[in-house]
């Protein structure tokens, strides 16, 4: 089986054509059908718009990625959480900020990613065969668990009554233990006997 970063290459490599190829024709459409100031205004704008085909390209092996091993379970939920809360800021901004039609664009970009990604983490089961990010396996039983799921720490301190009785015959025996000892050492025999 293959691993990820072999199908984060075999993605890389079929999408870099494809952005090549967006990139030349978005240059060539807005050479041909937009104006511009200059040619220096049309090299910058082809250069933002192949940076915005960039981000998409490199959006994309994650959903490949999770396509081709049917699993969820490589991506962490803090990156999760982060990618959610970001593409939130950036669809805030995108409609409240007057901004460029090409950004905006890359706003709905994230947000056709994100959407996918859900679907994705909905549809696929969470592998437990394979390793999280610190090296553990659900099913692994050599590995043991961070927190177990249903124990409790509470469960094993018992109540304050047993511990205070057990104190006070660990105090009781040691009080024999020294009378013992030193009816030993004296050995006289009592008057009362």
């Amino acid at each position: 089986m293959c691993r990820p970063s072999e199908f984060d290459e075999y993605a890389m490599k079929y999408l870099s054509y494809v952005l090549y190829v967006l990139v030349v024709g978005y240059a060539v459409y807005s050479l041909m059908y937009e104006t511009h100031k200059s040619w220096y205004s049309w090299i910058l704008g082809s250069l933002v718009g192949t940076v915005y085909t960039f981000g998409f390209v490199m959006m994309t092996p994650q959903l490949f990625i999770n396509y081709k091993l049917k699993s969820v379970a490589h991506l962490p939920w803090r990156v999760f959480m982060y990618k959610a809360l970001n593409t939130f800021i950036d669809d805030l901004f995108a409609f409240i900020i007057k901004m460029p039609t090409l950004h905006r664009l890359s706003v709905l970009r994230d947000d056709l990613i994100f959407i996918i990604y859900l679907y994705q983490r909905w549809i696929y089961p969470v592998d437990k065969k394979r390793t999280n990010e610190f090296g553990q396996s659900f099913e692994d039983s050599s590995v043991p668990p961070a927190v177990p799921a249903l124990a409790s720490p509470v469960a094993d301190i018992p109540p304050a009554t047993t511990l205070l009785e057990d104190a006070q015959d660990e105090e009781g025996d040691k009080k024999e233990k020294k009378q013992g000892q030193a009816g030993k050492r004296t050995a006289k025999p009592r008057k009362d006997e």
